[in-house]
Protein backbone atom coordinates (compact mmCIF):
# COMPACT_ATOMS: atom_id res chain seq x y z
CA UNK A 1 0.00 0.00 0.00
CA UNK A 2 1.29 3.43 -0.95
CA UNK A 3 1.86 5.62 2.09
CA UNK A 4 0.24 9.04 2.14
CA UNK A 5 2.65 11.88 1.34
CA UNK A 6 3.45 13.67 4.58
CA UNK A 7 2.68 17.08 3.08
CA UNK A 8 -0.76 15.95 2.07
CA UNK A 9 -1.43 14.19 5.33
CA UNK A 10 -0.53 17.18 7.44
CA UNK A 11 -2.38 19.83 5.45
CA UNK A 12 -5.58 18.04 4.52
CA UNK A 13 -8.44 19.20 6.75
CA UNK A 14 -10.24 16.51 8.73
CA UNK A 15 -13.99 16.69 8.78
CA UNK A 16 -15.72 14.91 11.64
CA UNK A 17 -18.66 12.64 10.83
CA UNK A 18 -21.58 12.59 13.23
CA UNK A 19 -23.52 9.49 14.20
CA UNK A 20 -26.39 10.18 11.81
CA UNK A 21 -23.96 10.63 8.92
CA UNK A 22 -22.35 7.25 9.62
CA UNK A 23 -25.73 5.54 9.58
CA UNK A 24 -26.39 7.15 6.19
CA UNK A 25 -23.01 6.31 4.63
CA UNK A 26 -22.88 2.62 5.56
CA UNK A 27 -26.17 1.55 3.92
CA UNK A 28 -25.32 3.70 0.88
CA UNK A 29 -21.89 2.08 0.56
CA UNK A 30 -23.42 -1.40 0.86
CA UNK A 31 -26.07 -0.60 -1.74
CA UNK A 32 -23.46 0.87 -4.07
CA UNK A 33 -21.20 -2.17 -3.73
CA UNK A 34 -24.14 -4.50 -4.41
CA UNK A 35 -24.96 -2.47 -7.50
CA UNK A 36 -21.32 -2.60 -8.63
CA UNK A 37 -21.24 -6.39 -8.46
CA UNK A 38 -24.63 -6.81 -10.13
CA UNK A 39 -23.77 -4.37 -12.92
CA UNK A 40 -20.36 -5.93 -13.60
CA UNK A 41 -21.67 -9.48 -13.71
CA UNK A 42 -24.50 -8.45 -16.03
CA UNK A 43 -22.17 -6.54 -18.36
CA UNK A 44 -19.61 -9.36 -18.48
CA UNK A 45 -22.34 -11.89 -19.24
CA UNK A 46 -24.35 -9.91 -21.79
CA UNK A 47 -21.29 -8.24 -23.29
CA UNK A 48 -19.13 -11.35 -23.59
CA UNK A 49 -19.52 -11.54 -27.42
CA UNK A 50 -18.37 -7.92 -27.71
CA UNK A 51 -15.47 -8.48 -25.31
CA UNK A 52 -14.33 -11.55 -27.24
CA UNK A 53 -14.61 -9.69 -30.55
CA UNK A 54 -12.51 -6.79 -29.26
CA UNK A 55 -9.93 -9.19 -27.82
CA UNK A 56 -9.65 -10.96 -31.18
CA UNK A 57 -9.28 -7.66 -33.06
CA UNK A 58 -6.54 -6.48 -30.69
CA UNK A 59 -4.67 -9.76 -31.11
CA UNK A 60 -4.93 -9.82 -34.90
CA UNK A 61 -4.04 -6.18 -35.59
CA UNK A 62 -0.83 -5.87 -33.57
CA UNK A 63 1.67 -8.20 -31.88
CA UNK A 64 1.51 -8.49 -28.12
CA UNK A 65 -0.94 -9.29 -25.32
CA UNK A 66 -4.65 -8.48 -25.49
CA UNK A 67 -4.69 -6.67 -22.15
CA UNK A 68 -2.61 -3.84 -20.73
CA UNK A 69 -2.29 -3.69 -16.94
CA UNK A 70 -1.06 -0.46 -15.37
CA UNK A 71 -0.49 0.30 -11.71
CA UNK A 72 -3.02 2.85 -10.44
CA UNK A 73 -3.72 4.31 -7.02
CA UNK A 74 -7.02 3.28 -5.44
CA UNK A 75 -8.93 3.90 -2.25
CA UNK A 76 -6.69 4.42 0.75
CA UNK A 77 -3.60 4.85 -1.48
CA UNK A 78 -3.63 1.14 -2.36
CA UNK A 79 -1.97 0.22 -5.65
CA UNK A 80 -3.83 -2.08 -8.02
CA UNK A 81 -3.45 -3.30 -11.58
CA UNK A 82 -5.95 -1.41 -13.73
CA UNK A 83 -6.94 -3.61 -16.70
CA UNK A 84 -7.60 -2.28 -20.19
CA UNK A 85 -7.59 -3.62 -23.71
CA UNK A 86 -4.17 -2.82 -25.14
CA UNK A 87 -4.33 0.18 -27.47
CA UNK A 88 -0.61 0.91 -27.87
CA UNK A 89 2.36 -0.75 -29.51
CA UNK A 90 4.57 -2.99 -27.37
CA UNK A 91 7.49 -0.55 -27.17
CA UNK A 92 5.23 2.36 -26.18
CA UNK A 93 7.31 3.52 -23.20
CA UNK A 94 10.56 3.61 -25.16
CA UNK A 95 8.92 5.42 -28.06
CA UNK A 96 7.33 7.92 -25.69
CA UNK A 97 10.66 8.85 -24.12
CA UNK A 98 12.29 9.27 -27.53
CA UNK A 99 9.36 11.36 -28.73
CA UNK A 100 9.36 13.65 -25.71
CA UNK A 101 13.11 14.16 -25.95
CA UNK A 102 12.91 15.13 -29.62
CA UNK A 103 9.75 17.27 -29.56
CA UNK A 104 9.46 20.08 -26.97
CA UNK A 105 5.83 20.75 -27.95
CA UNK A 106 4.80 17.19 -27.17
CA UNK A 107 6.84 17.28 -23.96
CA UNK A 108 4.89 20.35 -22.89
CA UNK A 109 1.56 18.72 -23.79
CA UNK A 110 2.42 15.51 -21.93
CA UNK A 111 3.64 17.36 -18.84
CA UNK A 112 0.41 19.35 -18.80
CA UNK A 113 -2.18 16.62 -19.41
CA UNK A 114 -0.24 13.34 -19.00
CA UNK A 115 -1.55 12.44 -22.48
CA UNK A 116 -0.93 13.23 -26.14
CA UNK A 117 -3.78 14.14 -28.47
CA UNK A 118 -2.03 12.69 -31.55
CA UNK A 119 -0.14 9.83 -29.97
CA UNK A 120 1.84 7.87 -32.61
CA UNK A 121 2.11 4.86 -30.30
CA UNK A 122 -1.59 3.99 -30.59
CA UNK A 123 -2.53 0.99 -32.76
CA UNK A 124 -5.09 1.33 -35.59
CA UNK A 125 -7.86 -0.30 -33.58
CA UNK A 126 -6.62 1.51 -30.49
CA UNK A 127 -7.94 4.80 -31.82
CA UNK A 128 -11.43 3.34 -32.15
CA UNK A 129 -11.34 1.70 -28.73
CA UNK A 130 -10.22 4.92 -27.04
CA UNK A 131 -12.73 7.12 -28.85
CA UNK A 132 -15.60 4.84 -27.81
CA UNK A 133 -14.07 4.08 -24.37
CA UNK A 134 -14.42 0.36 -25.12
CA UNK A 135 -10.81 -0.14 -24.00
CA UNK A 136 -12.06 0.45 -20.44
CA UNK A 137 -14.43 -2.56 -20.36
CA UNK A 138 -11.94 -5.01 -18.76
CA UNK A 139 -12.07 -2.80 -15.66
CA UNK A 140 -15.30 -4.67 -14.90
CA UNK A 141 -12.96 -7.29 -13.42
CA UNK A 142 -11.39 -4.60 -11.21
CA UNK A 143 -14.89 -3.74 -10.00
CA UNK A 144 -15.66 -7.36 -9.13
CA UNK A 145 -12.40 -7.55 -7.14
CA UNK A 146 -13.41 -4.50 -5.12
CA UNK A 147 -10.62 -2.30 -6.50
CA UNK A 148 -12.93 0.00 -8.43
CA UNK A 149 -16.55 1.08 -8.59
CA UNK A 150 -18.82 1.61 -11.59
CA UNK A 151 -18.93 5.35 -10.82
CA UNK A 152 -16.18 7.25 -9.03
CA UNK A 153 -13.15 9.52 -9.43
CA UNK A 154 -10.56 8.83 -12.11
CA UNK A 155 -8.07 6.05 -11.33
CA UNK A 156 -4.73 7.87 -11.37
CA UNK A 157 -1.09 6.85 -11.65
CA UNK A 158 1.33 7.63 -8.84
CA UNK A 159 2.96 10.49 -10.77
CA UNK A 160 -0.34 12.39 -10.70
CA UNK A 161 -0.64 12.51 -6.91
CA UNK A 162 1.16 15.88 -6.47
CA UNK A 163 -1.32 17.51 -8.86
CA UNK A 164 -4.19 16.86 -6.45
CA UNK A 165 -2.48 18.66 -3.59
CA UNK A 166 -4.48 18.69 -0.36
CA UNK A 167 -7.49 17.15 -2.14
CA UNK A 168 -5.75 13.80 -2.62
CA UNK A 169 -6.74 12.22 0.71
CA UNK A 170 -10.37 13.10 0.10
CA UNK A 171 -10.45 11.83 -3.48
CA UNK A 172 -8.82 8.54 -2.45
CA UNK A 173 -11.35 8.01 0.33
CA UNK A 174 -13.57 6.25 -2.24
CA UNK A 175 -12.97 3.67 -4.96
CA UNK A 176 -12.02 5.04 -8.39
CA UNK A 177 -14.64 4.55 -11.07
CA UNK A 178 -15.06 3.00 -14.49
CA UNK A 179 -16.87 6.23 -15.30
CA UNK A 180 -17.37 9.49 -13.47
CA UNK A 181 -18.01 13.22 -13.70
CA UNK A 182 -14.75 13.81 -15.59
CA UNK A 183 -15.54 11.15 -18.18
CA UNK A 184 -18.93 12.71 -19.01
CA UNK A 185 -17.78 16.35 -18.80
CA UNK A 186 -15.38 16.58 -21.71
CA UNK A 187 -12.59 14.27 -20.55
CA UNK A 188 -9.31 15.39 -22.09
CA UNK A 189 -10.87 18.59 -23.43
CA UNK A 190 -10.91 20.01 -19.89
CA UNK A 191 -7.88 21.25 -17.98
CA UNK A 192 -6.19 19.10 -15.36
CA UNK A 193 -7.27 21.52 -12.65
CA UNK A 194 -10.85 21.03 -13.80
CA UNK A 195 -10.40 17.24 -13.63
CA UNK A 196 -9.35 17.50 -10.00
CA UNK A 197 -12.32 19.73 -9.23
CA UNK A 198 -14.74 17.29 -10.89
CA UNK A 199 -13.33 14.37 -8.89
CA UNK A 200 -13.59 16.34 -5.66
CA UNK A 201 -17.12 17.46 -6.51
CA UNK A 202 -18.20 13.85 -6.99
CA UNK A 203 -16.71 12.73 -3.68
CA UNK A 204 -18.42 15.56 -1.80
CA UNK A 205 -21.81 15.22 -3.48
CA UNK A 206 -22.05 11.53 -4.31
CA UNK A 207 -25.52 10.03 -4.15
CA UNK A 208 -27.23 7.15 -5.92
CA UNK A 209 -29.09 9.73 -7.98
CA UNK A 210 -25.82 11.31 -9.14
CA UNK A 211 -24.44 7.86 -9.98
CA UNK A 212 -27.51 7.14 -12.11
CA UNK A 213 -27.16 10.47 -13.91
CA UNK A 214 -23.49 9.77 -14.68
CA UNK A 215 -24.32 6.28 -15.98
CA UNK A 216 -26.97 7.68 -18.33
CA UNK A 217 -24.59 10.38 -19.53
CA UNK A 218 -21.93 7.70 -20.10
CA UNK A 219 -24.26 5.87 -22.49
CA UNK A 220 -24.66 9.08 -24.51
CA UNK A 221 -20.89 9.70 -24.56
CA UNK A 222 -20.16 6.13 -25.71
CA UNK A 223 -22.86 6.11 -28.41
CA UNK A 224 -22.03 9.61 -29.66
CA UNK A 225 -18.31 10.01 -28.92
CA UNK A 226 -17.55 12.90 -31.30
CA UNK A 227 -15.91 15.84 -29.50
CA UNK A 228 -16.34 14.20 -26.09
CA UNK A 229 -12.62 14.40 -25.34
CA UNK A 230 -11.65 10.72 -25.53
CA UNK A 231 -8.29 10.02 -27.17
Amino acid sequence: MLSRPSTLHSTTPRVGLNFARLHFVRPLALLKRTGDITFSLAMLTLGSPLLLTIALCVKLTSPGPVFFVQKRIGRGYRRFGCIKFRTMELDADRRLQALLESCPQMRSEFDKDHKLRNDPRITPIGHFLRTTSLDELPQLFNILRGQMSVVGPRPIVEQEIPRYGTAMDQVLSVRPGLTGLWQVSGRNNVSYQRRVLLDLTYVNRRTLGLDLFILLRTVVVVLFPANKGAY
